[in-house]
């Protein structure tokens, strides 16, 4: 294992092993100062350079690609979590009522964004067609809606 042609090929599949690694597993930046490292130290391996000066680029290469990776990993992760996962992404978005709402917690269809979805109003009041609401939850495949100034139905 102390042959350079050796090594060569060693450094150049620990970098595509740390690169794809980063990728599996994307937004931590936890691989990608390896893979850096080991970038630099399959550069000195095909350029002939020593063994122990291989490992020492590689180290600190690895090390400064990590502390200069950490605050932007820190920044990228201080951004706001996302709430709306899938369908919970409507909460708090607007629609237009496209088949009236009637009253006793039946359902109308309403369209939020392209989506047209069922829906009930939440303290079960009617609102006409074309009348403005906002989504307050989803409950499976309905969603539960309030009046956003809309003429009311009676």
């Amino acid at each position: 294992m102390r042959s350079p042609e050796t090594w060569r090929w060693v450094w150049l599949a620990a970098t595509a092993v740390f690169a794809g690694g980063e990728m599996l597993i994307a937004g931590t930046f936890f691989l990608a100062p390896f893979a850096i490292g080991a970038v630099v130290a399959t550069v000195l391996a095909f350029s002939g350079v020593t063994l122990w000066v291989q490992w020492a680029a590689f180290v600190a290469a690895s090390a400064a690609a990590f502390a200069g990776m950490r605050p932007l990993a820190r920044r990228l992760d201080q951004g706001p979590a996302q709430e709306g996962i899938g369908a919970k992404r409507l909460v708090g978005q607007h629609g237009t009522v496209l088949d009236r709402i009637p009253d006793d917690h039946r359902l109308g269809l309403v369209q939020v964004d392209r989506e047209q979805w069922r829906a009930e109003t939440l303290d079960g009041s009617p609102v006409a067609a074309g009348g403005q609401v906002k989504v307050v939850d989803v409950q499976g495949t309905r969603l539960l809606v309030v009046p956003v100034a809309t003429p009311r139905e009676e």
